[in-house]
């Protein structure tokens, strides 16, 4: 059973960085997609960022110019670099790995942008 585990997350000032890792445990994650989410209080989950297995990489218009999505495949980890942040940046941050039967997720990493 694949296991994703995210740490990095938490209590930035607006205009800071915070860099998320999600670590996945398995020998699928070199050939899947994996993606980072968010979930604000009150609001559902949201896509933040995507990276195939062959390192393309796309970005919701929110985080474009500030946030870069990179793996590493012989480490099993897949990145977050967050830079600029902002409060609406604030949220739980959860990684996803994306497989044809659905995908398994992480418990989540919370970051706080202060203002």
């Amino acid at each position: 059973q694949v296991q994703l585990v995210e740490s990095g997350g938490g209590l930035v000032q607006a205009g800071g960085s915070l860099r998320l890792s999600c670590a996945v445990s398995g020998s699928i994650f070199d050939r899947n997609t994996m993606g980072w989410y968010r979930q604000a209080p009150g609001k559902q989950r949201d896509l933040v960022a995507l990276i195939t297995s062959g390192g393309y990489a796309n970005y919701a218009d929110s985080v474009k110019g500030r946030f870069t999505i990179s793996r590493d495949n012989v480490e099993n980890t897949v990145y977050l670099q967050m830079n600029s942040l902002k409060p609406e940046d604030t949220g739980v941050y959860y990684c996803k790995i994306i497989t044809s039967s659905g995908g398994s997720w992480g418990q989540g990493t919370q970051v706080t942008v202060s203002s």
